[in-house]
């Protein structure tokens, strides 16, 4: 699930940037599967919890994947709504210029961090926790940089100032969906609840101190 998930957002960036036609329905048609695995998924951990009562990391490990499949399958629509709004302006590209460039330095901070999420759920490298936190950090900024071309005298027709507006937002969020799985990961790892110790790394390269 989490490696449809990654292609999606990644797929979902390039329509966009690229005004991608095909591209975009296949992200479309493609969130159908994520969200018949977060079913499979819940199938499966409802089942458990009912047979097998499972206790300890048994229990965290069933209860880590209902949460995390919740949260693929938001990021899924994310990517699905990000593809939409590609489609709706083929054969244009839904910005233009600086708010052009602020979407797609986002589509790419949203690709990275997706698969810096897909990375820990793979191997519980818990120093990605650190990394993905500080990616979220980019995408925030980026936020607020879409925001200010929004107020400034850039010349932007009403449609491009909505899919904007959208757009940045949705982006955006798909960094809050990672930072929330990784503190799910980290759980799983860990059994800390607090994950939050993990998310205050101040090295850039998310390297922890000892």
């Amino acid at each position: 699930m989490g490696r449809k998930v990654a292609e999606a957002v990644d797929h979902a960036g390039r329509a966009l940037r690229e005004a991608d036609l095909e591209l975009a329905q296949a992200v479309i048609d493609a969130d159908n599967r994520i969200d018949e695995l977060e079913d499979q998924i819940e199938h499966m951990s409802l089942t458990m919890l009912a047979r097998q009562q499972p206790v300890a990391t048994d229990l965290r490990l069933v209860v880590s994947a209902l949460r995390l499949s919740a949260t693929l399958e938001r990021m899924g629509d994310l990517a699905r709504n990000i593809a939409s709004i590609a489609r709706s302006r083929y054969p244009d590209v839904a910005s233009s210029g600086p708010m052009l460039d602020a979407l797609t330095e986002m589509s790419h901070a949203a690709s990275d961090i997706t698969h810096m999420l897909l990375a820990l759920m793979e191997n519980h490298d818990i120093a990605l926790v650190g990394r993905i936190a500080h990616r979220d950090d980019t995408l925030d900024n980026l936020l607020d940089v879409t925001f200010k071309l929004l107020a400034s005298d850039e010349p932007l027709s009403r449609q491009e100032v909505v899919d904007a507006v959208l757009l940045s937002r949705f982006l955006e969020r798909l960094g809050d969906h990672c930072v929330s799985g990784a503190k799910r990961v980290g759980y799983l790892v860990t059994g800390d609840l607090d994950a939050s110790v993990l998310l205050r790394d101040d090295e850039p390269d998310g390297q922890h101190r000892s």
